[in-house]
């Protein structure tokens, strides 16, 4: 799973890929809910998306993740995790994602 976020000039999280990579980003909800739990979770890319696809979402209890591949280098694009919980709280957080050929 990768974690090298860094804080990007927009104040959003922002993580540089290869257009030829395919990993894993997750989204640890822990703090935010408390005794709740993550009941659905779904993620987008922002349009236009530079070529970047989200496949293969998944959560827990407390984590939701999800798979990028793909993108167009030198582009920038936002991905968002949108949750509900089991108490019917709904909440997102997003990130930016650096294309850049490595």
């Amino acid at each position: 799973m990768v974690s090298a976020f860094t804080l990007g000039k927009d104040g959003l999280p922002r993580i540089d890929k290869d257009p030829a990579a395919a990993l894993d980003y997750a989204i640890d909800w822990t703090d935010w809910l408390g005794a709740d739990v993550i009941a659905a979770s779904v993620w987008t890319v922002a349009t236009p998306a530079g070529g970047l696809t989200a496949a293969s979402p998944s959560f827990t209890n407390t984590t939701a993740k999800t798979w990028l591949s793909g993108g167009t280098a030198g582009q920038v694009v936002r991905v968002t995790n949108r949750i509900t919980t089991g108490l019917g709280r709904i909440d997102e957080r997003s990130f930016n994602v650096r294309l850049v050929e490595r």
